[in-house]
């Protein structure tokens, strides 16, 4: 691996983590909201108001999210390769811990009695259960590792990522989405390159029609018009890719991309973890302010699996 590629792998692993971490102060507000308790923007730790939802978390520490980053993280460590079963082997171990948040789809399918036999068939039955209408983020929200792992081979990428999506989330626009995102990394690591519009289109078509809605409202110039505050809607996978893409083509530098998209609202911890994984991926490591890094609660246990992740490949 060259220096840069190494640079904007470490920008992955703490972008993930650090939009997670900071965005927590703004999840489940609507914009409104957010301007009242940050009238100028929520951009460090130390700003995260304590509710009795935030008081949940220590200031500076990450949510579900990058839990089940690094559950996929584990698997991977442990198993030399990408298993839907020992990804599954270690998301149970860590739901069996009593987390403060677990996403509805996750918990479904992870009590499910058969989960560690048969994840997939489980995953798809509390899907069909849902009407086939189930499409929450919690798939997209942790799979952005996987445009790290075997970067320089985009079908792995995409087998790699279908393998670990569809463990817990079986709708395709759920997969869909966490592959766009794991190609827009792996390019971005493997050949410092973007795709295009109409790139991520074709691909977003493959898996549902739906997502080239989503995929368009990305290329917005301001990143109001997603509202992705609104009601019923900011658990939605399509809407998390929106904000994640918004970043990607509107970002002009690390911060200033993630900052924006935490600022509106909503799901706003997913939102960020995703924003921030593209953008440490885009602009590498060394682009992250210091005091975003410091104030990670639990740095040292991401640097360690950065570390051997990083021996791996």
């Amino acid at each position: 691996m060259t220096t840069l590629q190494k640079d904007k792998i470490k920008g992955l692993f703490y972008g993930q983590a650090i939009g997670d971490a900071l965005g927590v102060g703004s999840e489940f507000l609507s914009k409104k909201q957010v301007n009242v308790f940050y009238p100028n923007k929520l951009t460090t730790y130390s700003q995260i108001i304590r509710d009795s939802f935030r008081k949940q978390w220590k200031i500076g520490e990450w949510t579900d999210d990058t839990d089940q980053f690094l559950c996929i993280c584990d698997s991977i460590l442990k198993t030399k390769s990408v298993d839907e079963h020992a990804f599954a082997k270690e998301l149970y171990a860590w739901a069996q811990e009593s987390p403060v948040d677990i996403g509805i789809t996750v918990y479904s399918v992870v009590s499910h009695p058969n989960f560690l036999e048969n994840p997939y068939k489980c995953a798809k039955e509390v899907w069909e259960d849902s009407g086939r209408e189930a499409a929450a983020n919690g798939a997209i929200m942790r799979t952005s590792i996987l445009g790290a792992y075997e970067f320089w081979d985009y079908e792995k990428v995409i087998s790699n990522t279908k393998k670990i999506a569809k463990v817990t989330h079986w709708d395709p626009r759920c997969v869909g989405s966490s592959i766009i995102t794991t190609l827009l990394i792996a390019k971005l690591i493997n050949e410092n390159k973007t795709l295009s519009l109409r790139d991520i289109i074709e691909i977003g078509d493959k898996y549902d029609n739906r997502m080239i809605y989503y995929i368009e409202l990305a290329t917005q110039n301001k990143i109001s018009n997603l509202y992705l505050d609104e009601e019923g809607v900011i658990g939605y996978t399509l809407l998390a890719l929106s904000a994640g893409l918004w970043a990607y083509f509107h970002a002009k530098d690390f911060e200033s991309g993630l900052i924006s998209v935490i600022n509106e609202g909503g799901d706003a911890d997913t939102n960020a973890c995703i924003a921030g994984s593209i953008l440490g991926a885009k602009f590498g490591y060394n682009s992250i302010p210091t005091h975003l890094i410091d104030g990670l609660k639990n740095k040292k246990l991401l640097e360690k699996k950065l570390n051997d992740f990083m021996k791996l490949l």
